[in-house]
């Protein structure tokens, strides 16, 4: 029990932010603001109902189905596709739980292109491990057996960790950020297979984005400073500021 008063003041901490944005952006703009998520959605429950039929299964696989061992540029072209494709052995709800909250939040606090752009850099970077994966082969470090190039690379989750990953690090909720990242360790070393690993590899690719935008932050409050400091040592002597 003496646990609960640190959790209720952790949680503002961690969460308040970000439950703020998201408050904020519903009340001001409605469900509008989420036309990404609701098209994502409706896309994948589509994609659903035609892959399970006898004459869309085909074309759904021709189009948003990658390999590793297709040719790159058809699978590169198949990739944005592929995103709101769902595994066929594994229930659809889940594909769009996780669409509808993941893509819901990053979509508030992001914006809507900054979304789609880290959803595909995470599905992207997913698909160009396999391929290196392979390359590599199983006794190499991060390496893949060769049958790994035969599984059909479909689905969400890949964008989904990635955005949580970028959420999470934009609005300083570092515990949470850290269960995402520890839950897809714990899921390579239960079940190590492909998904598993192409979720640590959209994992790395944000954390890669994560610190180069840190970086240039730094660089510009730097530069702030640097300036302010300019500007104060030139009224203390005597220099009158520049005005526009």
């Amino acid at each position: 029990m003496s646990r609960l008063p640190a959790l209720r003041r952790a949680a503002p901490r961690e969460w308040g932010p970000l439950f703020t944005t998201v408050r904020t952006g519903l009340h001001d703009h409605g469900v509008r603001t989420l036309a990404l998520t609701l098209t994502a959605v409706t896309l994948t429950a589509t994609v659903q109902l035609v892959q399970n039929q006898s004459w869309g299964y085909g074309p759904v696989q021709e189009l948003g189905a990658v390999r590793a061992e297709d040719p790159v540029w058809p699978a590169l072209l198949r990739t944005p596709l592929s995103l709101f494709v769902p595994a066929l052995d594994l229930p659809v709800w889940g594909a769009l739980a996780q669409i509808l909250l993941v893509f819901g939040i990053a979509e508030l606090c992001l914006g809507r292109w900054r979304t789609l752009a880290i959803a595909y850099v995470a599905t992207l970077a997913g698909t160009l491990y396999a391929r290196a994966g392979i390359a590599l082969g199983p006794d190499a470090f991060l390496g893949l057996p060769a049958s790994d190039a035969q599984v059909v690379d479909t689905g969400p989750s890949a964008a989904v960790v990635g955005l949580a990953v970028y959420v999470c690090h934009a609005y300083r909720a570092w515990f949470t950020g850290a269960l995402v990242v520890l839950a897809m360790v714990v899921e390579v070393l239960v079940k190590d297979n492909l998904a598993g690993r192409e979720h640590l590899a959209s994992i790395a690719a944000v954390l890669v984005i994560c610190a180069v935008r840190e970086l240039l932050g730094r660089r510009r409050r730097e530069g702030r400073g640097q300036g302010l400091r300019a500007g104060g040592s030139g009224r203390r002597s005597g220099v009158p500021p520049m005005r526009s």
